[in-house]
């Protein structure tokens, strides 16, 4: 007690007070389980935003991870990678993408991807440079991504933002026609949006825009940074709907807790990025290339990414029980396993949240009034039907 007492002493001290963190610290982890400096046991539905995608300490990862820094950490990107080769040929074959760029996060494979579709066409001397996003999308914490997400709340203390971005209504196609013009270069989407708590796009509304991309030469982009690599029981959301992006961007799963990000991109776009225009200093690097091949040489698999939609099932189908016995939610939404719950009550997420800590177990917030689930895809069936007996004992004290 003391020592994790010292330790959040010391975190208020000497940390930028950005985060809000709970009142304990973690000090271990295996699977869907984490134990904090006294000992008391966690389940982990939160899965780091639906970043462990394998869980904590994943034996099979932990072994390359451990092979791998034996043999090379970093050089640079003047000399080629073994493992990024390996990952980018895995993510081709598996993908509508011709090349792959390598980065650390899913802001930085944003980025990549709106100087990619500027580059192309400055390259053809065509004043193409607007973006087209949509309301209540996240796409990041660089000012690009804040602009991107067009949020009043993230961007106005960062002003002045990025020119040339506009922002549609979400699944309102008409919306996306009146801010299309002769100088838009791309359309940004997440099929699936995250941060406002699982809220996925019509299937017809996505054709429409491939439709309006490829009748006004618009590169499609598709933001699938937390959809993307098994979270909804595909290995990217885009298959479930059948609609191929020009560009995808990928990271927090791809990694499996391991920072790294990608963005994928057709071959024809591809092109524009030629040597010195764009970088990434730790983009590629060895150590996390070797790690995101093992997370896809796992996740990529029919039975398993089968049971990712079995499971989600399970959690939806108590997840319904609780909120009826408790009136606790007005709305369950999920793809995979990823959940969105909006809450009925007045209070907020973050009380929600503390009671959750205080029972043994790890949520995501998704604004202040929802909670979002996105535990390990290989989670234990003993760790979902323990965690949602805590999720009950929250609801009864809520």
């Amino acid at each position: 007690m003391k020592e994790e007492k010292k330790l959040l002493e010391t975190y208020q001290k000497v940390m930028v007070p950005n985060y809000l963190p709970a009142d304990f610290i973690p000090k271990t982890a295996k699977g869907s389980r984490v134990w904090d400096f006294n000992d008391k046991e966690y389940i982990d539905l939160g899965g780091g935003i639906a970043v462990n995608s394998l869980g904590h300490a994943n034996d099979e990862l932990i072994e390359v991870l451990s092979a791998q820094s034996k043999k090379l950490w970093h050089l640079s990107n003047f000399v080629a990678s073994e493992e990024a080769i390996k990952l980018g040929e895995k993510l081709t074959d598996n993908t509508f993408a011709d090349k792959v760029f390598f980065c650390n996060s899913g802001s930085e494979a944003n980025e990549a991807a709106i100087k990619i579709v500027r580059k192309f066409h400055s390259s053809i001397n065509q004043d193409k440079t607007e973006i087209i996003s949509f309301n209540n999308s996240f796409h990041g914490r660089s000012i690009l991504n804040i602009t991107l997400g067009g949020s009043d709340d993230s961007g106005k203390e960062f002003s002045p933002l990025i020119e040339g971005i506009k922002h549609a209504i979400f699944n309102d196609i008409n919306s996306v026609k009146n801010l299309i013009s002769e100088r838009t270069a791309a359309i940004i989407i997440e099929p699936i949006q995250g941060e406002t708590g699982i809220v996925e796009a019509n299937k017809e509304f996505l054709k429409e825009i491939k439709s309006l991309c490829d009748s006004n030469s618009i590169s499609l982009i598709f933001d699938e940074v937390q959809s993307g690599v098994g979270r909804t029981g595909h290995l990217y959301a885009y298959m479930k709907y059948e609609i191929e992006p020009d560009i995808l961007t990928s990271a927090k799963g791809l990694g499996g807790g391991f920072p790294i990000g990608a963005t994928l991109v057709s071959d024809n776009l591809a092109q524009t990025l030629q040597p010195g225009t764009h970088g990434s200093t730790f983009g590629g690097n060895h150590l996390a290339c070797a790690v995101a091949n093992k997370v896809l040489d796992i996740v990529n698999c029919p039975d398993f990414l089968n049971e990712v939609k079995i499971k989600e099932n399970i959690i939806k189908t108590r997840l319904e029980e609780i909120s009826s016995k408790y009136s606790l939610f007005s709305e369950i939404r999920s793809s995979g396993l990823w959940f969105g719950c909006d809450l009925v009550k007045e209070k907020s997420s973050f009380e929600f949240l503390d009671i959750a800590y205080g029972e043994g177990l790890i949520l995501v917030p998704a604004g202040s009034d929802k909670i979002r689930l996105a535990p390990a895809l290989n989670i234990e069936n003993e760790d979902i039907l323990e965690g949602l007996e805590k999720i009950e004992k929250v609801a009864s004290k809520f």
